[in-house]
């Protein structure tokens, strides 16, 4: 038997109106209908509609992860500083981390996730290799300190996530524990109704190696990716590849111009009447507080995260201009590679070895031509850090790439032994000699998903759940006379009492319209409607997604939504 639900003893108060700070679909609907509320800046309140969403979120999550042979565990959200000193993350996490001390001086943090204490909980229950591999799951709270929390529960600063981690004894075991998450989280995303992509990703402040993101498409999405029209290839634009390849030719010796007032690339290239593109910028950042040129062609722009994802865990910020002071070998606006004997060049790909640019002299209102990489100067390292444009080559065939955003609702990772490095993570091995661990960390966005479903779902009436995971099977609305009412919830019960989920508006001095309105903005995936024709004993049925209706007798009706 499952729970009728009458709407005149739910808590749930709709919303005629957009909220004044609602900038995205999700934002507007969830609050609108009655799911969320808003406490302060990124911390939400889960209301009994809402509430309904998520748990059937999670019961989805569980259901493939325990099909997997996961188990589930809950470890606590208020955790020590130690463990997160130890692997560094203490301090990588920067601002991000919520700090908090007890009334002794000791330091804790609310867990922005939990690679280190799964670590150690291994470490204490597990001794030999009979005992894996093991993987364990939470779905729990978790807690980053955003700056800008934005699109309602998309992006706050308290969030439900399932996070899961794997621990094998050989990589062949990471590969395969990697590969059972990955077809499970096909399945979850697919009973969720989701579209999603599969794209390729760095891991960032998690680490490891391998790593791939599960990405929803939907204008809201803070994620950018690519998308190749003409192959398989997807990747976050953080870690599409340029392929470096060196160009061959003759070039004339270097040769200075005299470019008065011409500090930026846009009046470089306006005075010498030539194209960005034949210019060679060169930005000056410093990593860990150290001053390093980044060299990208003049017609593109610095990823600054690709490039902090590239160097992590260094910290990556822009010169200002008490940097310049003492630095006579560093011109501000006329800054070139060549000469640059005390600062690390790093180049994107683009700037290949063979290709000759014009570029700063080194000089106040002078650039040079015909400077030639790996001529006049050397690239340390070479790493891609432009930002991604559409219509850049796929690294896999060449085609012109595609730009989509999406919201970011799963991330797995070979982490490797990174972990278990840190917190020396063995096991006793068949030669009865110690073995190091590896794991992987696997990560869904439980809150996020509700938010990229009602992107995705959500037409100009409202809301519009898929079946698996909204409040309710069937809305079942009385248009408002006593018999009807008393018509809507007899068929409730009935459909109650054969396991189906039911939400009935039986509110009392509520006009017919504003129960329609109200059952189009929550979304249920079915209408049943007793209007009209009660005293006939006929209803409506109307599916939410595609505006069907169709007359039905009550048995007809209730063999329908019970089949």
């Amino acid at each position: 038997m499952a729970q009728v639900q009458r709407m005149s003893r739910l808590m749930v108060k709709t919303l005629r109106d957009d909220p004044a700070d609602a900038e995205t679909l999700n934002h507007k609907l969830l609050v609108r209908a009655g799911y969320v509320r808003r406490n302060a800046a990124g911390i939400w309140t889960w209301l009994p509609l809402g509430k309904k969403v998520l748990d059937n979120i999670s019961r989805v999550v569980r259901e493939e992860m325990d099909a997997i042979g996961a188990q589930e565990v809950l470890l606590p959200a208020l955790l020590p500083k130690e463990p997160y000193e130890a692997s560094a993350r203490w301090e990588e996490y920067g601002d991000l981390l919520f700090r908090l001390k007890d009334r002794k001086g000791a330091e804790y943090l609310l867990g922005p996730t939990h690679e280190e204490i799964f670590t150690l909980i291994v470490k204490d229950q597990v001794a030999s290799y009979k005992d894996l591999p093991v993987m364990l799951y939470q779905i729990q709270t978790k807690y980053r300190d955003e700056a800008r929390p934005r699109a309602g529960v998309l992006r706050g600063r308290e969030f439900q996530m399932k996070d899961s981690y794997s621990f094998d004894i050989t990589d062949e075991g990471l590969a395969e524990s990697y590969r059972l998450h990955r077809e499970a989280y096909q399945k979850i995303f697919a009973r969720l109704g989701l579209d999603y992509r599969i794209v390729s990703a760095v891991s960032g402040a998690m680490g490891g190696s391998a790593s791939e993101e599960f990405l929803a498409p939907a204008p809201a999405g803070e994620d950018t990716f690519v998308d190749c029209p003409a192959c398989d290839y997807a990747a976050n634009t953080e870690a599409v590849t340029f392929k470096l390849t060196p160009v061959a030719g003759e070039h004339g010796a270097v040769e200075e111009l005299d470019t008065p007032d011409t500090p930026t690339i846009e009046t470089l290239a306006q005075h010498l009447g030539v194209p960005a593109s034949a210019t060679l910028k060169n930005l000056l950042v410093k990593i860990d507080g150290e001053i390093v040129a980044v060299g990208v062609p003049g017609d593109r722009e610095v990823d600054l995260g690709k490039l902090g994802e590239h160097l992590a865990p260094a910290v990556v910020e822009l010169v200002t201009a008490e940097d310049f002071v003492g630095r006579e070998d560093l011109v501000r606006g006329y800054v070139g590679p060549q000469g640059l004997e005390k600062v690390r060049y790093i180049a994107d790909p683009r700037v290949a070895p063979g290709t000759a640019w014009i570029t700063g002299a080194n000089k106040i209102n002078t650039h040079a031509k015909n400077v030639v990489a790996g001529r006049d100067f050397e690239v340390d390292d070479y790493l891609d850090v432009v930002v991604v444009e559409e219509g850049d080559p796929c690294p896999k065939c060449g085609a012109g790439l595609k730009l989509d955003r999406a919201i970011e609702i799963g991330h797995i990772f070979q982490l490797g032994r990174k972990y278990a490095d840190t917190f020396g993570l063995d096991v006793l091995g068949q030669q009865g000699k110690p073995v190091r661990v590896t794991m992987g960390s696997y990560g869904i966005g439980v809150s996020r998903a509700v938010a990229a479903l009602a992107e995705q779902s959500a037409d100009e009436q409202g809301l519009c759940w898929p079946k698996e995971i909204a409040p309710a099977d069937v809305h079942v609305v009385a248009a408002g006379k006593a018999l009807q009412t008393e018509l809507a919830l007899d068929v409730s019960e009935q459909l109650g009492a054969a396991g189906v989920r039911v939400l009935v508006d039986d509110r009392a001095g509520v006009s017919p319209g504003v129960k329609f309105t109200d059952a189009e903005l929550i979304g249920v995936p079915k209408i049943l409607v007793a209007g009209r024709r009660s005293a006939e004993g006929v209803l409506e049925l109307k599916d939410r997604r595609t505006g069907e209706r169709e007359e039905l007798t009550v048995a007809e009706a209730i063999a329908r939504l019970t089949a």
